[in-house]
């Protein structure tokens, strides 16, 4: 069953306020930080080879290699976090989940780079898209099953059972008889 369908109780509403103004903020931020334009005095082609830049980085040493892989690993990691809170559902598949998140953060990763085209100073990488989008697929491993849980238990364990909010067992106003069908009589068709 569906959360989003139900009538939720205030903390449900704060929970997906909150994850909705934190993903807003986020998503502001990033296109503050990538989409801003650069004064450099030269420009690197756009990589559109997969794992090209990567090999790269990766021959500058392990420092400077780790702080740039971990950069894009980061920058939309929080997404992997914040667009499961802003859906704001306890009960869901955790592999659903997973792929919808995956899939609209590689998307926003997409649209970010596809944006870095008319910037001065970005350039187009394939590998910020993959890196970018493990990042998501990290984070969101790392904490949206165990935080699930942890809230499903907590809902169990003192807050009421969560047929409140419409998981389980069916309210008593979803089964109450609605009565008949009103009919309307016929009614001629105007001039």
């Amino acid at each position: 069953m569906d959360v989003r369908h139900s009538s939720d109780g205030p903390a449900v509403i704060r929970f997906r306020a909150a994850g909705v103004t934190l993903l807003l903020a986020h998503l502001l931020f990033v296109g503050w930080l990538t989409l801003r334009p650069l004064d450099v005095p030269w420009m690197t082609a756009a990589n559109l080879q997969p794992f090209a830049g990567i090999k790269a980085d990766l021959a500058l040493g392990p420092a400077e290699a780790g702080r740039r892989i971990g950069e894009g690993l980061l920058l939309l990691a929080p997404l992997g976090i914040l667009l499961p809170m802003a859906g704001g559902r306890l009960l869901v598949s955790p592999w659903a989940s997973l792929a919808r998140t995956v899939a609209a953060g590689s998307l926003i990763s997409m649209a970010i780079e596809l944006a870095q085209t008319g910037v001065p100073g970005q350039v187009v990488d394939v590998d910020s898209l993959l890196l970018n989008t493990a990042g998501v697929a990290l984070a969101h491993l790392l904490v949206v099953p165990l935080s699930r849980s942890r809230l499903r238990r907590g809902n169990r364990a003192g807050a009421g059972d969560l047929s409140r909010i419409g998981i389980g067992a069916r309210s008593p106003l979803a089964e109450a008889p609605q009565g008949s069908t009103p009919t309307i009589t016929r009614v001629g068709i105007a001039p």
